[in-house]
């Protein structure tokens, strides 16, 4: 096949491409800018897609000897990415800017690009499976490697999407696997750092730079019962769990720390409670998508897992597609109680190792009733 082998400059995607080389692929490398001003944008280890990263990936190309290019998503990423980020926040809701990027850049526009260039499939290097099912339909599974498992974060992809994607990694055994082989073919990036965070807060102060995005206005903090208990420089600032920088003036009945339980944006308001009032009993959405094919009924309750964050364990769960006024929405009912979940964050259903679908949560029912705080 003729494959475009996504290089962020990082171990993993370097070594996928070279695996599509080994297996007899037309591959050629491309590395994504996704901003026009490098220095928002993380620098060394602590991000991705930086300048530093466009050589690195450049050099790993060189050295398996495909043809290499730098495209500019720096708009695209502006749009589907830094400024939902900001539209999120500023709903009250908690984004994943990566899982977005996956969707939006990687998958969508890159995809795109690339069927329009006459390229059969995309190669990156996340670590997760495909398979088929029995009627041939293409599946999404996790890593042979559960700890590097990035299944989750490709969860917001379709059925076209996986139809058209390679995941060379997916079988690896771990991750010490890539990086030896990596050092065997003389890769520079074999023992290059892992990249985290978010790479367009340049010094991780994300409280900061919403702040400048979305404007620091006091208001409230409450407690369930809707009493004042402190005041707070912008709602926008406070995610759900979060325990320090609340500034309470008012000490809670039991003397035990207290947690964001909701953020309300609208009213510039800021809710907590009780740490066990975080245990959420039901969530739901109706912003989803299926990895593939969907159930046959899925109104029906049906047994599945449930994750919540990348490196979460799955909760076993029951879930169903449920109408709504103006629609339909993916309702999933964990067996146990989960634990700090946000509106604006993305459960990702699994049937075993598969990928189901997923959906962005837009409410939750605690476990817990208001009246623990009177």
């Amino acid at each position: 096949m003729k494959v475009l082998a996504a290089m962020s400059g990082g171990v993993d995607s370097a070594v996928a491409a070279a695996r599509a080389v080994d297996a007899g692929h037309e591959v050629v490398g491309v590395h994504l800018a996704l901003s026009r001003m490098p220095g928002t944008l993380r620098t060394g280890s602590r991000g991705c897609c930086t300048i530093e990263d466009s050589m690195d990936a450049q050099r790993a190309a060189n050295l398996i000897g495909i043809p290499y290019y730098v495209w500019d998503f720096s708009e695209r990423f502006k749009l589907d990415v830094v400024d939902d980020f900001v539209a999120e926040y500023s709903a009250g809701r908690t984004p994943n800017p990566c899982m977005r990027c996956n969707e939006k850049i990687k998958f969508a526009a890159l995809l795109e690009k690339a069927v329009d260039l006459g390229f059969d499939a995309v190669c990156t290097g996340h670590y997760a499976r495909l398979d088929r099912s029995a009627s041939g339909a293409v599946e999404l599974h996790r890593a042979s490697d559960e700890a590097k498992d990035q299944s989750y974060v490709l969860g917001v992809l379709t059925a076209e999407q996986l139809a058209h994607s390679m995941f060379p990694l997916g079988e690896t055994p771990s991750k010490a696997v890539v990086r030896a082989e990596a050092a065997a073919r003389g890769l520079s990036v074999a023992s290059k750092p892992d990249s985290h965070d978010i790479c367009f807060i340049p010094d991780g102060d994300t409280r900061g730079w919403l702040a400048e995005r979305v404007g620091a206005e006091t208001g409230s903090i409450l407690d369930r019962a809707g009493n004042v208990v402190g005041d707070h420089d912008g709602a926008h600032a406070f995610t759900v769990g979060q325990r320090r920088g609340l500034r309470l003036g008012v000490p809670a009945d039991d003397g035990k720390p207290r947690f964001v339980l909701e953020v309300r944006p609208k009213t510039n308001e800021v809710v907590v409670g009780p740490k066990e009032a975080l245990a959420i009993a039901e969530i739901a959405g109706a912003r989803f998508s299926w990895a593939g094919e969907p159930l046959d009924e899925p109104g029906d309750w049906f047994d599945c897992d449930v994750q919540i964050r990348a490196h979460a364990d799955p909760v076993p769960a029951r879930a169903r597609i449920a109408p709504t006024s103006d629609g339909e929405e993916f309702v999933v009912v964990p067996a146990r109680p989960l634990d700090g979940v946000a509106p604006g964050q993305t459960a990702v259903v699994y049937l075993g190792t598969r990928v189901l679908g997923q959906f962005t949560i837009d409410r939750t029912v605690s476990a817990v009733p208001v009246t623990v705080d009177a």
